[in-house]
């Protein structure tokens, strides 16, 4: 998974180290050998408790929700409404749980349109969901209309939504040849449907294969360019970095909310929600608030990680498998090259949660959606990712990080500013390693500006404390403005 290919080899008349192979095949794939996943086994303790990182009420709070609009409903509470959404979700004030009902049996998976994000200002909302089941025969359903005008109307700056369907037009007709389908601006009048024309979890696949077979083993240096090309890896990058800066745009210019979806709304429209949220919300590119983002908008709206990953799994063929969660941490990767003082986290942190997705250590990648980590009892029989970061921060953190708050990110999503993960991707090839790690130097700069933020803090007391004692000498001495005293004997 992370674009190496291991290989073990024994002699034949080493009988002996049969054994060992056939114990390493069945504990590298306990899922196909009837056995727990390894971060069912491992009890490290570490001195913060990573599964308290995320809190959806505490989220949505600092949001500022519920609001006249926007309320917290707990009809998904028993996971009945949609049992791959979390049990606490954001809705329109106005809509009653029948409605929402009715809504949900229209849209694909029961996946509602929900709020991920409010802007505090013009109250532009990006809400989330999954395709209408509008099928051949045009079928529609008033309340799923009535429905997103309300989401609408919550915004009082704009009489328009706009709809964000992630995938290619084409895609999305035949979608609706077998039951699913689009929003038809007729039956809603004031939305504007734009298709981003990304492409499905198949080619992400095969695209990330194919630039596995360049980076490793070797590397062929005389067409390294030619060869990252075809396998238009950063092709699909900027199409996803594109489509986030427009919906971005659409909140934060137009002041216009928009809806996203794709098929089922656990893979694109993750992508998408949780890179616009990043570029909108300076809190998410904090070190706690990108854990939240990604608790968030992938964890608990059920990104099915145990699906795309195949966690545990020996069969490497399964059509289900997506690079989906690395393409959204590689978009993430060029931002920070692009802002390199925007973010409180450096490389080392986003390359430590891509290994982990992986490597089954931790339990917060694990399963579909939060009914079944419920059910697996995740948060009490696992340890989160977010203890093992959280306990060492410094290891994580970059030194030019700068709070720009209420800060609008927009990256430029051209091919000409984007570069391929060579840390990440390449890094296991010799030639392609820095003679001085990067991330030794970092927190060698660390240290150095902790140094100079206490001798700042120091100076400052110090010029404090000069001002208020020379401000008492003032007060204490005679003024030269005062009228004299004439005293008589």
């Amino acid at each position: 998974q992370d674009m190496r290919n291991l290989r073990l080899a024994y002699k034949q008349e080493e009988q002996n180290r049969l054994e060992i192979f056939e114990n390493l095949v069945t504990r590298a794939f306990p899922v196909s050998n009837g056995l727990p996943l390894f971060a069912f086994s491992y009890k490290e303790k570490f001195a913060v408790n990573g599964w308290k990182v995320y809190d959806p009420m505490a989220e949505y709070k600092r949001q500022g929700l519920p609001n006249e609009s926007w309320k917290i409903s707990k009809i998904n509470s028993t996971y009945e409404l949609c049992d791959t959404y979390p049990a606490i979700l954001v809705v329109p004030t106005s809509v009653k749980d029948d409605d929402l009902s009715k809504v949900a049996a229209f849209r694909a998976k029961g996946r509602v349109p929900v709020l991920s994000w409010i802007h505090p200002e013009s109250q532009a909302t990006i809400t989330r969901c999954s395709q209408p089941s509008v099928g051949p025969n045009d079928k529609r359903c008033k309340e799923d209309e009535k429905y997103l005008q309300t989401i609408m109307d919550a915004n009082a700056q704009s009489h328009k939504l706009i709809i964000f369907d992630a995938r290619q037009n084409s895609v999305a007709d035949t979608n609706k040849a077998k039951g699913g389908g689009y929003e038809s601006e007729g039956a809603y009048p004031n939305a504007e449907l734009v298709f981003l024309e990304i492409h499905n979890i198949h080619v992400m696949r095969e695209s990330l294969r194919k630039l596995k077979e360049i980076v490793y083993p070797t590397i062929d240096e005389t067409r390294w360019l030619s060869n990252v090309d075809s396998t238009h890896w950063l092709e699909y990058i900027r199409m996803l970095l594109a489509g986030a800066v427009r919906i971005a745009d659409k909140i934060e210019s137009g002041k216009t909310s928009v809806v996203v979806h794709c098929s089922d709304g656990w893979d694109r429209t993750a992508q998408l929600t949780a890179l616009a949220m990043l570029m909108l919300d300076s809190y998410y590119r904090t070190i706690k608030g990108f854990e939240v983002l990604i608790e968030k908008e992938w964890i608990s709206f059920g990104h099915r990680f145990a699906m795309r990953v195949g966690h545990g799994d020996d069969d490497h063929a399964d059509a289900d498998r997506s690079p989906i969660f690395l393409q959204f941490i590689d978009c993430v990767w060029q931002m920070t090259k692009q802002f390199p003082a925007a973010f409180e986290f450096n490389e080392l942190f986003l390359i430590t949660i891509l290994d982990h997705l992986y490597s089954c250590l931790f339990g917060t990648f694990l399963c579909n959606c939060e009914k079944e980590r419920l059910k697996e009892e995740v948060s009490t029989k696992t340890i989160s990712l977010w203890s093992y970061i959280n306990s060492q921060l410094d290891e994580f953190t970059n030194p030019f990080y700068v709070n720009y708050e209420n800060h609008v990110l927009y990256p430029v999503a051209s091919l000409n500013h984007l570069e391929l993960w060579v840390n990440y991707y390449v890094r296991w090839n010799p030639r392609m390693r820095p003679q001085v790690p990067i991330h030794q130097n970092l927190k060698e700069l660390l240290t150095i500006r902790t140094e100079l933020q206490k001798k700042v803090e120091d100076l400052q007391r110090e010029a404090a404390t000069r001002s208020i004692s020379s401000s008492s000498d003032r007060g204490s001495s005679p003024s030269h403005s005062a009228t004299p005293v004439h005293t008589s004997v």
